[in-house]
């Protein structure tokens, strides 16, 4: 089973992205906000299979129901652990678990997975789109510029991706980014047969073995090194932003000249 980590910023499109994977493709989605609660409610079959796996005092609040922070550091630093969680979660046979998860690099949680996905927008772009979201009352630019100062810059995200969702364009665009994405993991995971997947799932020493290989490469590729640019990123040098096609795209998108503003 192929785990991807999805991970963006506030007004990033993350969350169109998120629901382009559920409903296009039909790939189970994990949200870090809920860790399929209905599945873990106290009382089901879920919740008494997590309690007795990992221990009551390892895992349960004082209120009586999962502590869903000590349960993913167990999981993500264990990849047999997490593979069985996955069955719990998600039904047998799933050849790919997409956890969304909006601090995937600040927690490190990007390191226990086998795809890190950052859905990115500059700097201006986000701006523009979380100013004209909905509020009430209307955000102002300096609360605006907070949200987004609080978190990681996305740019800085990007140095961890083995993937980069650039949403600077049309929701047509972004859709086709995802199609393309899905498919080259379908081929690595073996086509439409599944085989790769499928082999690693019945024979659990192939499965750990391949995860761990995909860990070093994934950690080994974050040390550092060139990365690709997104197509709304603009190069700063000596404290001014270099690349007229740069700006130019940068300009276009915040005054929303052709080809729509994307999915916010």
């Amino acid at each position: 089973m192929l785990i991807v980590g999805l991970t963006g910023g506030i007004a990033s499109g993350k969350s169109t992205v998120s629901h382009l994977l559920s409903t296009q493709h039909h790939l189970p989605i994990i949200d870090a906000d809920v860790l399929a609660r209905t599945v873990l409610d106290p009382g089901t079959p879920g919740f008494k299979a997590v309690v007795s796996r990992f221990g009551a005092d390892r895992v349960l609040r004082d209120d009586g129901t999962l502590d869903r922070a000590a349960i993913g550091d167990i999981v993500f630093q264990n990849a047999e652990e997490r593979r069985w969680l996955n069955g719990v979660v998600h039904p047998a046979g799933e050849w790919c678990v997409v956890l969304d998860v909006p601090l995937l690099i600040e927690a490190g949680i990007w390191k226990w997975v086998g795809e890190v996905v950052v859905v990115y927008v500059n700097e201006r772009l986000q701006l523009s789109r979380l100013l004209s979201r909905p509020s009430d009352p209307p955000l102002s630019e300096s609360q605006a510029r907070n949200r987004i100062d609080s978190q990681l810059s996305l740019s800085s995200k990007t140095a961890y991706a083995t993937s980069v969702i650039d949403n600077s364009g049309t929701l047509t665009d972004l859709s086709e980014q995802v199609d393309r994405l899905v498919g080259r993991w379908r081929k690595q995971q073996g086509g439409g047969s599944g085989w790769w997947w499928r082999l690693c799932w019945v024979i659990p020493p192939v499965g750990l073995a391949a995860g761990m290989v995909c860990l070093m490469r994934g950690w080994w590729k974050a040390r550092g090194g060139p990365r690709r640019r997104a197509r709304g990123e603009v190069e700063r040098k000596g404290g001014r932003e270099g690349g007229a096609e740069g700006e130019r795209i940068e300009l276009k998108e915040l005054k929303g000249v052709g080809g729509g503003r994307g999915a916010a």
